[in-house]
């Protein structure tokens, strides 16, 4: 396969996940999604105001409270909400931002990627890393 796979890529020199909207409920598909990725050797770490912790982690009320390097931010919040989201991850230079299924905010899209951000938009990160790393 010589074809160039950007989100193979991509996850493949990620290592410190922020996940918006992560939930402490294992109910939620966020605590799924991030405790599968957790158990590919990725760091997740929670940004959500609502819990203090969340899979082992410490959680952050925003990115900007975020006190480390963060490579990739998974977005699970409705898509009203990412325009502050992008504009965190702009001013932090974050070089990617995985918004989930049925997350879909052109105008931010744009925005991230005109400050050259990588931007994957309405597809899940557990399914597209199960697709390509079994």
């Amino acid at each position: 396969m010589e074809r160039s796979d950007p989100i193979y890529e991509l996850l493949s020199r990620v290592k410190t996940i922020a996940v918006v909207g992560l939930s402490d409920s294992p109910l939620r598909p966020s605590h799924g999604v991030s405790a599968y990725m957790q158990s590919q050797g990725y760091r997740i770490i929670p940004v959500n105001p609502q819990i203090t912790e969340a899979l082992g982690e410490n959680s952050y009320p925003s990115l900007l409270d975020v006190p480390e390097k963060i490579d990739l931010v998974d977005v699970f919040r409705r898509p009203e909400y990412v325009d502050e989201i992008v504009e965190q991850a702009i001013q932090l230079k974050i070089p990617a931002i995985w918004l989930q299924e049925d997350v879909v905010n052109e105008r931010a899209a744009e925005r991230a990627r005109k400050a050259g951000v990588f931007v994957v938009m309405d597809r899940c990160i557990l399914k597209e890393h199960r697709a390509r790393f079994g």
